[in-house]
């Protein structure tokens, strides 16, 4: 029976600078010539397949936290979103609070996304924006409205702000959200993340095991943040990086002595 192995990007997979090193891309691809092999990301769709544009994908693909999975064909296996009227209102309450988010949603029926972005930034949010520059799918969004079809909507910025805002909105929305708030290790501040109640990586690994037709005990994963806790604990064998939270380092099965930049990953897999 083939082996699974799923996989987080930033800072599991990539190097800190996004890049994928030679052995890295080849011990992903030879291991992919008898295993089923995949990622679990936080990115879209259109950045997946740029960064990944070297890697032998063939196992349908956990996009934006869990919102969508999709196979490298570009064909969807499920997609959770936040309507209009319960984003407007989520969008209402990060107001209250003098903060304004980023807003990924489907653009058309495409898998085209729109990265919508406020007029009032705080100095983290400009930050973020700059690796955004010239992306095509950058929308300016003053009114702070949503879409119909809301990915996930993003609030990045620091830990004394973001904290009552992810409690007001657990207060408020209960489980008609999954919130996720998380520090930023390399940037210095914290992101909290509202998705579908069932568009978490946890929901899509399990997607995508019914998909396989396979039990979760059998997979192996990657990962090194908060988002990766769920699925950490679905999955048969998990297995954080080096430079992982210590709360993905305490329900992780292995704890690996290399970090991300040092080809964690591809170290396990090449050697098995």
């Amino acid at each position: 029976m083939k082996p699974i192995y799923i996989t987080d990007l930033d800072h599991t997979f990539l190097h800190t600078d996004l890049s994928i090193s030679p052995f890295s891309i080849e011990a992903w691809n030879t291991k992919a010539q008898d295993a089923f092999m995949s990622v679990a990301t936080a990115r879209s769709f259109t950045k997946a397949k740029e960064l990944l544009s070297q890697l032998q994908i063939n196992t349908p693909m956990i996009l934006l936290d869990g919102s969508i999975i999709i196979t490298p064909e570009q064909e969807i296996i499920d997609i959770k979103t936040i309507g209009k009227i319960l984003g407007d209102a989520i969008v209402e309450v990060g107001m209250a609070h003098e903060i304004d988010p980023f807003i990924i949603g489907m653009k058309d029926s495409n898998i085209n996304e729109s990265f919508l972005y406020p007029r009032k930034l705080n100095d983290y949010q400009r930050d973020v924006l700059k690796g955004y520059k010239d992306d095509p799918r950058m929308q300016f969004n003053p009114d702070n409205r949503t879409m119909e079809q809301n990915l996930k909507i993003v609030y990045f910025g620091y830990e004394k702000q973001l904290r009552p805002l992810y409690e007001a909105l657990k207060n408020i929305f209960g489980n008609e959200i999954e919130a996720k708030l998380s520090p930023e290790k390399y940037g210095g501040g914290w992101f909290l993340t509202l998705l579908h109640p069932e568009g978490d990586k946890a929901h899509a690994l399990k997607k995508v095991m019914e998909y396989l037709e396979r039990d979760p005990s059998d997979v192996t994963v990657f990962g090194d943040s908060v988002n990766d806790i769920g699925m950490f604990r679905l999955a048969g064998t998990s297995i954080a990086v080096s430079n992982a939270l210590d709360e993905v380092k305490n329900v992780a099965d292995i704890v690996l002595p290399h970090s991300n930049d040092e080809d964690a990953v591809a170290q396990y897999l090449s050697g098995l």
